[in-house]
C-alpha cells in the first residue's frame, strides 16, 4: 500500500514537472507567433492573447484593469482548458504506453489543476483585490515575473512555476532599464537596482 501511494506521488510530482514546460512551449510558440498560413485556431490564440491582451494590459498602470473593464480579456476562452489538456496527454501519450494508461486519470487532474491555478493566478495578477493570496509573498513574485513578460514578451513566458523560464534561459527578475511599471501592495519592484525608479 505504502509503495503504492509513493508510486502515485511519484507520478503526480513527475506530470507537475511537465506543465511548466508544457505552458512554456504552448505560451512561447502558439500564444506568441502568428501562424499566417494555417488554420483559424492556430492564429486564434496569437491574436487573443498576444494582439489583444497584452495590447490591453501593458507593464505601466494598464497592467490592472482599469475602471470598467470588467476582466473579459484576462482568461482564456474556457474550452482553452480542453484543447491545452489534449495536447498534453498526447505529447505524453509514449510515457502512458510505457507506465500504462491507468495513469492518464491522474495526469489529467494534474494538468487541469495546473490550468486552474494558472487562470487563477492571472487573474488576479490583472484584477486585484487585496485577497489574501495576493499578499503572500510567492504571489508577490510571481506577479513581478509575469509583469516583466508584459514589458518583454520574449521572457518570462511560465506564470505559474517558471521552472522552464530557468531551463531555457527566458528567466527575467529584474529589468534591465528603468521603466514607469504598474504599483500596487502586491506587484514588487521590478526595476533595475540602485537606479531611480519612475513612477508609474
Amino acid at each position: 500500500m505504502a509503495l503504492s501511494i509513493q508510486n502515485a506521488l511519484l507520478h503526480a510530482l513527475l506530470f507537475f514537472l511537465l506543465c511548466p514546460f508544457a505552458e512554456w512551449a504552448l505560451h512561447r510558440y502558439i500564444m506568441h507567433r502568428p501562424f499566417r498560413i494555417l488554420f483559424w485556431w492556430l492564429r486564434y490564440p496569437f491574436r487573443s492573447h498576444a494582439q489583444v491582451h497584452h495590447d490591453i494590459y501593458r507593464a505601466d498602470h494598464t497592467y490592472h484593469a482599469q475602471p470598467g473593464d470588467t476582466g473579459e480579456k484576462i482568461p482564456m476562452a474556457w474550452w482553452n482548458s480542453l484543447v491545452i489538456v489534449a495536447i498534453g496527454c498526447t505529447m505524453i501519450s509514449s510515457y502512458f504506453n510505457y507506465f500504462g494508461w491507468k495513469w492518464l486519470p491522474l495526469a489529467l487532474v494534474i494538468m487541469f489543476g495546473y490550468y486552474g491555478v494558472y487562470e487563477y493566478i492571472h487573474w488576479c495578477m490583472h484584477l486585484p483585490r487585496q485577497r489574501r493570496m495576493e499578499l503572500w509573498w510567492a504571489f508577490k513574485k510571481l506577479n513581478g515575473h509575469h509583469l516583466l513578460h508584459h514589458r518583454y514578451m520574449h521572457k518570462n513566458f511560465n506564470v505559474v512555476f517558471p521552472l522552464a523560464d530557468l531551463v531555457f534561459g527566458t528567466l527575467m527578475i529584474r529589468s534591465p532599464i528603468a521603466f514607469a511599471q504598474a504599483r500596487g501592495p502586491a506587484v514588487p519592484d521590478v526595476q533595475p537596482l540602485h537606479e531611480a525608479t519612475p513612477r508609474g
